[in-house]
């Protein structure tokens, strides 16, 4: 398919199919090898022709097995012999036919190819290097650069990308800087805009700002100039490749074994949950976790800004919002997706992240027959939950006296679920607490469980413990009855009061 041989002296590289990669105007769609937009130099001379190294000094990923978290520098040399044999692979590479192949394939392709080049050219280069160079050039060439390494590792929770310059990300709840470059700020814009355009989605100076998402459901933000004055700025949350559960949470003291048993029975039982919490204090996963619990027979129907829940359920329907094309025209919010979940016969209705005035329709969905809803939103403690959804429905141009919207309220959550990063980076469940009625115009509230800090050790790892506030039976109790749970709920209670004690 691709044709590559040298000639006789051995000085030049002549492909049967030499089609030189014309730049391309828009971002090439999802699987495509068009790797003019990824990492062609701005002027790609013949093979032969010696390229200038490149002006700003890159540092890529370090191997995943390596121990350091932070990228190993390279030495200049690497990056002129990696320019002139990236040049020379652009030159020879048919990609129209590339892009037809496997990913495996292509990239069994590629490698041939750039052998073949080192090889015609004289290289002087280790075998590791060789190899390392090989992995360099097909991440270019088929995935996301630089990148790659770094979504190839499962203990990284976020990656920030501040312009080309700056990458970070967050280990065991901990911030810190890596040393991995891009080769510019166009090379990073680009790679954003493959990320996106894979689902459907663009970024651009005339549309800079997009929520998209990964193959493996990782979430992804984009801010591009001239919104990100110092180049495109990419925030990916990532996503482990083995999903959590609630009883890995135990393991990581995010909740107690008891606390755990009562989270299994509110899902169980079909609470209306919502999971309250600040960014990055684990919402989207305990909402994953959560619905493991819900019935393999039931119709489940999610909506996301960017599809990331994970459900395994097999009568899942996944909706997603969609943002205005170029005319400003064809936009689906999340309200419309919720509206349109009550016509599709939903036994739950899961929504990824309530921000604004369809936090009404999700409360009305849950009022009406669909219980066991769930959603997550931005607070910092229940109470405060309680007073944003009622802003949120402010939002909506909702012109109903506030003693209504709570009666609304009460009427629709049955639990809310606080989940929070602290201080030292752990991430915890402090709050799981009943919405249980009003008293007056008040919305009357009670704990079950609380997280209660008791000091710090040696290393500054925050030490503290889940407890029971002593409530007897909850107000789901009689709930939990009609599901035959309440044994069960009232032997969680009582060990953990036993404990506290």
């Amino acid at each position: 398919m691709f044709g590559k041989r040298g000639n006789d002296d051995g000085n030049r590289f002549t492909p049967e199919f030499r089609q030189p990669a014309p730049t391309p105007s828009v971002p090439p769609p999802a699987g495509s090898a068009d790797t003019a937009v990824l990492a062609r130099p701005v002027a790609a001379p013949q093979p032969s022709t010696p390229v200038a190294p490149p002006a700003r000094r890159a540092v890529e990923a370090p191997p995943i097995a390596q121990d350091s978290k932070r990228g190993r520098e390279k030495s200049e040399t690497y990056y002129d012999t990696k320019s002139q044999v990236f040049s020379a692979l652009i030159d020879t590479i048919d990609l129209s036919q590339l892009s037809k192949l496997e990913p495996e394939s292509a990239r069994e392709e590629i490698r041939d190819i750039v052998n073949d080049i080192i090889a015609i050219k004289n290289f002087a280069m280790s075998i590791a290097e060789q190899e390392e160079l090989l992995e360099d050039i097909c991440n270019d060439v088929l995935g996301y650069g630089p990148l790659e390494p770094l979504l190839a590792r499962d203990d990284i929770a976020d990656i920030m990308v501040n312009g080309s310059k700056n990458v970070y990300i967050e280990v065991n709840g901990k911030v810190e800087q890596t040393g991995i470059r891009f080769r510019d700020n166009q090379q990073l814009l680009n790679i954003c805009q493959r990320i996106v355009s894979q689902v459907g989605r663009r970024v651009d100076e005339s549309s800079p700002i997009c929520d998209a998402r990964l193959p493996d459901g990782s979430r992804v933000n984009v801010i591009a100039p001239p919104l990100s004055i110092d180049g495109a700025t990419l925030t990916i949350r990532k996503f482990k490749k083995d999903k959590l559960t609630l009883d890995q949470l135990v393991k990581f003291g995010a909740i107690s074994p008891q606390g755990a048993e009562v989270l299994k029975i509110i899902s169980r039982v079909r609470c209306n949950i919502v999971i309250s919490g600040g960014t990055g204090s684990g919402k989207t996963t305990l909402l994953n976790c959560l619905t493991n619990y819900i019935d393999r027979e039931e119709r489940v129907i999610t909506c996301e800004d960017s599809a990331e829940l994970q459900l395994q359920q097999p009568h899942v329907v996944r909706l997603e919002t969609r943002p205005p094309n170029l005319e400003g025209e064809g936009e689906v919010t999340m309200r419309d997706l919720v509206k349109n979940c009550l016509r599709m016969r939903p036994e739950r209705i899961i929504v990824g992240e309530v921000r604004g005035p369809e936090v009404f329709d999700l409360l009305q969905a849950m009022n009406t027959g669909h219980d066991g809803s769930m959603g997550t939103i931005h607070s910092n403690s229940p109470r405060e939950c309680l007073n944003r959804i009622e802003s949120m429905i402010a939002m909506g141009g909702y012109s109903l006296p506030q003693k209504t919207v709570r009666e609304i309220v009460v009427g629709s959550i049955d639990v809310i679920i606080q989940a929070a990063r602290l201080r030292d980076g752990s991430r915890r469940i402090t709050h799981i607490t009943e919405v249980i009625g009003m008293e007056g115009d008040v919305i009357i509230t009670q704990d079950i469980v609380l997280y209660n800090i008791k000091g710090e050790d040696a290393n500054g790892r925050l030490m503290g413990e889940h407890v029971s506030t002593g409530i007897g039976r909850p107000h789901f109790w009689e709930r939990a009855r009609y599901y035959g749970e309440e044994q069960r709920l009232a032997k969680a209670l009582e060990a953990m009061e036993k404990r506290a004690d």
